[in-house]
Formats: structure tokens, sequence, C-alpha cells
């Protein structure tokens, strides 16, 4: 399917706006023609394409785990800081705009992919901008001093992982792995991409809230457990649902090591293995065989995901709560659980 490129100047802004497109853009959209520059200007070189992407629907898990790490670790009733939430989907949010024009997508969170819309160099800058946009948010969020002294190592290491994970995920291929290091490849790319972010998303909700390192670094081991729970999901998704058959038929194109792969990779014998590895092959340049091959892998590791799934996830809430309980506030676990819940039926 070719979609074609549209000025940004065409990009319909959301009516209204949503909060994370106000808190990214405010006192921008404020000062815009101060400078000289038409206000008209700028919509069309920043805020349009920030404002159109950002109002796209989307789980914001993240912005829940930052929440979930306040209230674990005994913040007010009244929450984070809300520039800590909007900080670390802006670091989503412009991470799936540079991967999008990466892995050339055709479409992210029900719309076409930034990039078909605007141009690729205006989507990557609009995708990178809001990376230091999320940093002036966390910059100028009220922070305990403690926790304001370690935040921006914190965010630092976290967006060298993620660059890291997606050099893994760009540079990799099903096909040319051998068998045996297909798992490791898949969970470490996991764990350095979705897992590294959400990790960020817990702790910042811990250290806003004065929590004690100990519980700061079970918050974070817990998120990062989740992403690659969640990560499995998403990739198993791809496969079964059919909402989310694009994202599934789009992996197996671009021959991506999955996990679905990493549990076929541990379970099938050798013929059966080289054999897919082959479809993998054709399946890179053949759209029909595609569509074999996410039959073939759902109906092999579909019960095995779903088991792998549910035990991390029942393995990261026993650890967590142990962790809690010892500061005092298990109950809240159960917001976080119901949010597990929701997440998991949205895969399918």
């Amino acid at each position: 399917m070719v979609i074609p490129r549209l000025d940004p100047a065409h990009v319909d802004p959301p009516a209204p706006d949503t909060p994370l497109a106000d808190a990214a853009l405010a006192d921008l959209l404020a000062a815009a023609g101060a400078d000289g520059v038409p206000a008209a200007v700028w919509e069309r070189a920043l805020h349009g394409p920030a404002r159109a992407f950002l109002a796209r629907p989307g789980k914001a898990f993240r912005a829940r785990l930052v929440e979930a790490g306040w209230a674990l670790s005994g913040g007010a009733p009244a929450g984070p800081p809300p520039a800590l939430g909007a900080a670390i989907e802006l670091l989503h949010a412009g991470s799936l705009i540079v991967d999008d024009v990466q892995d050339d997508s055709a479409t992210r969170r029900g719309a076409p992919a930034l990039h078909l819309l605007v141009g690729a160099p205006l989507a990557v800058n609009t995708g990178g901008w809001m990376y230091f946009r999320a940093l002036e948010l966390l910059g100028e969020a009220p922070l305990p001093p403690a926790a304001a002294a370690t935040l921006l190592p914190r965010v630092a290491r976290t967006l060298a992982d993620c660059h890291r994970g997606q050099a893994l995920d760009l540079a990799t291929r099903v096909f040319d792995l051998d068998r045996a290091d297909v798992p490791a490849v898949v969970a470490a790319t996991t764990a350095l991409k979705t897992g590294a972010l959400m990790a960020l998303a817990a702790q910042l909700g811990a250290l806003a809230a004065g929590a004690p390192p100990a519980l700061v670094a079970a918050l974070a081991t817990a998120g990062r457990d989740l992403g690659v729970a969640l990560q499995m999901l998403d990739d198993l998704g791809g496969l079964t649902a059919p909402s989310r058959r694009d994202k599934g038929r789009e992996d197996l194109a671009q021959g991506r090591p999955t996990w679905p792969w990493a549990w076929l990779a541990r379970a099938a014998d050798d013929v059966t293995w080289a054999r897919l590895q082959r479809q993998a092959r054709a399946a890179a340049t053949s759209p029909p065989d595609r569509d074999a091959l996410a039959d073939t892998l759902a109906a092999r590791v579909q019960a095995t995901g779903r088991a792998d799934v549910r035990a991390r996830l029942s393995t990261t809430f026993a650890t967590l709560a142990d962790a809690v309980a010892r500061d005092g506030a298990p109950a809240a676990l159960d917001p976080l659980r119901r949010e597990i819940a929701r997440l998991e039926a949205s895969y399918g």
C-alpha cells in the first residue's frame, strides 16, 4: 500500500488538544511569533506534526506506571507531578516516530506513520525534539534534592540503553542468526528497548515520592520485567490478534527476531527450525508467505507464549509485593494489577 506524502500544513490538529500535547507545546505555542517567525511557519515546522502525533490514542501505560511508583512509595493521593508522566510519554512518542522511519513502517496508532505525512527529515526532527522537550519537563518537575541529583544520569542511561536495543533490532534478522543465539538476542533487545523505558517510568514516581533506594531499585526491576512481559504479548498478538495483524506482518517482513522465534528456538526440533527459518527468509520478500508463516508460528508457540507471560507477571508481582510490604503499602498494587489485565486484553 502506498500512502501519499502530505504537507505538514495539512495535518489536522486534534480538537481539543490532548493533555500530552498541551504539556509538550504549551510554552511554545504561547511564544509563537515572539521571535518574528510567523506562527504558521512554526506550525508547519514543528507544532503541527508534534500535535498531530501526540493526539493519537495510546495506552499511556508508562504514565500509569509513574503513578503506580508514586503510590507504592507512599506519595500523596493527589498523585505525582504531572510533568513526570508527560515526560515519559514524550520519550516514548519520540522513539516511536524515529523507529517508524528506521523501519519504514506504514502505520502507527491507527494512522499513517508520521514520516509518511510530513517526510522523514521533519519526522526525525520532531521525534528528536520530543526527547529534549521531555528532558526540559523533567528538569522543571518539583523533586526532592536527592532525586533531582540522580535523575539526569538515570535518563541518560535509559536513552543509551534504548538505542543499544534499537541497534540490535535494526541489525539482526532471524534467518541470519544461529538458533542458539536467538533467545539471547530477543531478550536483550526487549530489556534494552521496552524494559529500560518502563523501568525509568517506575523509578520516576518513586523518586518523586522520596522512596528509599531499595524500593526504587525494586520498582525499576519490576518495571523492566513488566515491559518484557508486555513486549511478549505485543509480539504474540501480532500473530494471533486481528487488530495487531499489520504489526505482526511488519515483523515478518523485517525478519525481526521476536519472542515467538525465541520460544520456537527453545522448543522445536532441528528439522522444524531449519524449515521455518527458510520460510522466514522467503516471507521477508513475499507477503503471501507471511500469512502462512504467521499461522504456523501462532499454532506452535501460542500456548507456550501465554504461559511464559503469565509466569513472568506472577513472579514480578510476587517480588514487588514483598518489596512494597516492607514499606507498608501493598494495597497500592491493586490498580497496577488492573491496568496490566486491561493491557493483556488489549493485545488480543
